[in-house]
Parts: C-alpha cells; sequence; structure tokens
C-alpha cells in the first residue's frame, strides 16, 4: 500500500545545493540541486508514489549564507555534493554545519547527505573529515562492498553497490551510533545510517553517465586529473549503476519503509 495515502500532505524534501559552479555544458540541467532533485522524482516514482505526493524546495545555502528552510516545513533535508572542502571554516560552511547539528538534534526530520553533503553530516556528528592524502581521488563507477546493514538498507539481495564517484575527501572513521552501509579500498566510510534518522552515501547516486562524463572532462582539462587517472576513470564510467535504486531507498527511508 502506498504510506502516502495516510499522509496529510505530501512528502516534503528541502534539498540544499552545496555547490552553484556547474560546468558549462550541463547547464541544461540548470544545477546539481535541481539534479538530485531528479533523482528523487524518479526515486519517488519507483516507490509508488504520485507527482502529487513529493514536494521539493531548493536552497542556495553557498550564496545564501545562512538561510536555511524551517523545520516545521520540511520532512526531509537533503544535501547534496560539491567542490568545496567539507572541512573548510568559511562562513557558508560553518552555518551549514550548524544547521545540520540542528536538525540531528529533533527527531522528526530526517537527513540524507551525498558525498560533499555525506561529509558533512559526518562532521556535525562530531567525525574527522579531511584529505584523503595516502589514497587519494576516487572517481567513476565503483562498487562499494556492502556490510549486513548495508544489504538490509539497500534490499535489492546485493552485495555490492555500483555507485559514481567523484571525491578526494573522506569521513574518517563512523560517529558514534551510526551503522556501517558499505567501503571501499579507498575509502572506509562509503554510508552511513541511523534508523529513522539520517542516510548518507559517499558517491553520487544522482550523476549520470553523461553528467560524470563532463566532470571528468574538464577536470582532465583543467589539470586536476592527470592522463592515467582520466584514462581509467572514463574506462568505467558507462558501467551499470545503482544510481536509481538509492534514489528509491532515500525515498522510502523518508516513508519509513
Amino acid at each position: 500500500m502506498n504510506s502516502t495515502h495516510k499522509r496529510s500532505h505530501p512528502l516534503r524534501i528541502a534539498i540544499l545545493g552545496c555547490d552553484n559552479n556547474i560546468p558549462k555544458a550541463l547547464e541544461k540541467y540548470k544545477s546539481y540541486a535541481a539534479i538530485s532533485s531528479t533523482l528523487l522524482e524518479v526515486g519517488a516514482e519507483a516507490a509508488g508514489l504520485t507527482k502529487g505526493d513529493l514536494e521539493v524546495s531548493l536552497w542556495d545555502v553557498v550564496d545564501q549564507v545562512g538561510k536555511f528552510p524551517d523545520l516545521e516545513d520540511v520532512d526531509g533535508v537533503f544535501l547534496t555534493g560539491s567542490k568545496h572542502d567539507s572541512f573548510a571554516t568559511t562562513p557558508w560552511t560553518t552555518a551549514l554545519v550548524t544547521f545540520v547539528q540542528k536538525v540531528l538534534a529533533q527527531h522528526r526530520v530526517k537527513l540524507i547527505g551525498v558525498c560533499f553533503g555525506h561529509q558533512i553530516i559526518g562532521r556535525a556528528m562530531g567525525a574527522k573529515v579531511g584529505r584523503n592524502v595516502s589514497k587519494g581521488w576516487e572517481v567513476s563507477v565503483t562498487d562499494v562492498d556492502l556490510t549486513t546493514e548495508g544489504k538490509n538498507f539497500f534490499k535489492d539481495g546485493k552485495e555490492v553497490l555500483s555507485i559514481l564517484q567523484m571525491h578526494q575527501d573522506i569521513v574518517f572513521d563512523y560517529p558514534t551510533g551510526v551503522q556501517h552501509l558499505g567501503s571501499t579500498k579507498r575509502c572506509q566510510v562509503q554510508g552511513m545510517f541511523v534508523p529513522g534518522r539520517v542516510v548518507t552515501v559517499q558517491g553520487h547516486p544522482e550523476f549520470t553517465e553523461e553528467i560524470l562524463t563532463e566532470i571528468l572532462r574538464v577536470r582532465h582539462e583543467q589539470g586536476v586529473f592527470g592522463d592515467e587517472i582520466y584514462q581509467e576513470a572514463m574506462a568505467r564510467v558507462g558501467k551499470k549503476q545503482d544510481g536509481l535504486l538509492v534514489g528509491q531507498r532515500f525515498i522510502e527511508f523518508l516513508l519509513d519503509r
């Protein structure tokens, strides 16, 4: 049964856009927040919801420092990825961490984070975040080895979750009371889960092959990636990945399914 039939209002999700610098070739997608909105919309459809069951609002937390949704008006808060450092002490980053701690201090509104958002939530919960100096960048479609908790969360009988990656910063350890969802050789903290409260993934379930291909191309041209990393990443960018499953499970998490 569709659980939203018993709801008095749509499922209200505030997406906090943490990066405004989308590559020119991807401007048709408008913003990273809009890309995340598409993931949630497709995930909601897969979860059996109709368009009217979902209400998404987009928030610019980079340029509109300190401007956040009223928690009374939302059911979930989604933090996007970002090229910025999750360990920075810039005004907008500090304000974002403080807001996340505010969300964590109550028990109704749930938190979802991807990549940078995953790291910010980890930081807000007391974990160390920073550069993965010893192992470097993790990019393109990557297999995440799921823990027992990860297999239970993502369901679908999966031992491994394939997800697009684009990061060199990590959460170094799990905060107290958090379930471990999975790991890779480059990053041990690939996902965090607190039932009814928080779910995060280090990867980018919202990205498509086209989106990641363009980001890889731009960063290669900028010299961020050398030829070897770029070519190896491009060889995997078209592999099957589980972004839509993650989007569906995000929605079902918000619905307590």
